[in-house]
């Protein structure tokens, strides 16, 4: 009974405060809705006091934990409610809860032309020329640009014996101290495109043949990201922030088998090819 009328409750505050016109009638329902959440966070509070104590059952201790956290999201939620809507606060981003099951989630916007929007984190990841994935990183409340540096150093640990030739990125990692981070790791062509008005020295930078041409070439980790997703990466059903990264690395190691496994065919099919060649330049031979 009680859930039913706080459903009812829910669904006549959202119609009022998304098409209700008036604000005062806005405020009235929000504030009978949270009313009444306080009331049922009471009510949780006391069973929780009454039962804990005295839980032994593994079942009941861990029903009582878990009645615990929601009784601390409901209290947070009814703070963060009556901020934006009654208080007319602009919530910061970091004091918001996406989902309650995964609290780790992150609110990622795709910044295109459909808005489209997902939770979770964001992924980054580095592939060579031949399109495997040589470095991945899963970012908690971080950003793409801000990893150059650490992401250099991982590569140039990885690959200490070796030069990297080009590297290349996305205009929104542009940034002096990337640019100055890339030229100290020795890297011949460094492909960093500048979001926005460039000056001169830049514009003669990134006209230059070979910029065009490895620029170009950026264009294939599309093509990866979109095969990633195919292997696993489109949706986490592992549960808390390691599960995800779990989830991850396992997407990253099928895909890179996938990429040598269709390598290792290609070989395979060319000496088959080559083999049936020889057979018929004997039998032409022959005859």
């Amino acid at each position: 009974m009680l859930r039913r009328t706080l459903k009812s409750t829910f669904r006549s505050t959202s119609q009022q405060v998304f098409k209700g016109k008036k604000e005062e009638a806005k405020k009235q329902s929000v504030t009978g809705y949270l009313e009444l959440c306080k009331m049922i966070t009471k009510k949780s509070e006391i069973t929780f006091a009454t039962v804990a104590p005295f839980a032994t059952k593994p079942s009941i201790v861990k029903a009582c934990a878990e009645l615990n956290d929601f009784i601390a999201y409901a209290k947070k939620h009814i703070d963060l409610v009556n901020r934006r809507l009654l208080k007319g606060e602009v919530i910061p981003a970091e004091e918001k809860i996406y989902s309650i099951f995964e609290p780790h989630a992150e609110w990622l916007s795709k910044g295109k032309l459909n808005k489209k929007v997902e939770l979770g984190h964001l992924t980054m990841i580095t592939t060579d020329t031949q399109h495997y994935i040589v470095d991945y990183k899963v970012l908690e409340d971080q950003r793409d640009a801000a990893q150059v540096p650490s992401l250099t150093d991982r590569l140039k640990e990885k690959y200490a014996e070796k030069k990297i030739y080009s590297h290349s990125f996305d205009k929104g990692f542009f940034s002096k101290v990337n640019y100055e981070a890339l030229e100290k790791a020795n890297i011949e062509h460094i492909i960093l495109p500048k979001k926005g008005k460039k000056n001169k020295v830049e514009t003669e930078r990134e006209s230059t043949e070979e910029f065009k041409l490895l620029r170009n070439k950026h264009s294939a980790v599309e093509s990866n990201i979109n095969m990633l997703e195919h292997h696993g990466l489109n949706k986490c059903v592992d549960k808390g922030i390691e599960g995800f990264k779990r989830s991850v690395g396992l997407s990253v190691l099928a895909y890179n088998l996938h990429i040598l496994g269709n390598k290792l065919i290609a070989i395979e099919k060319e000496e088959l090819k080559k083999k049936g060649l020889r057979k018929a330049s004997r039998w032409k031979a022959a005859a």
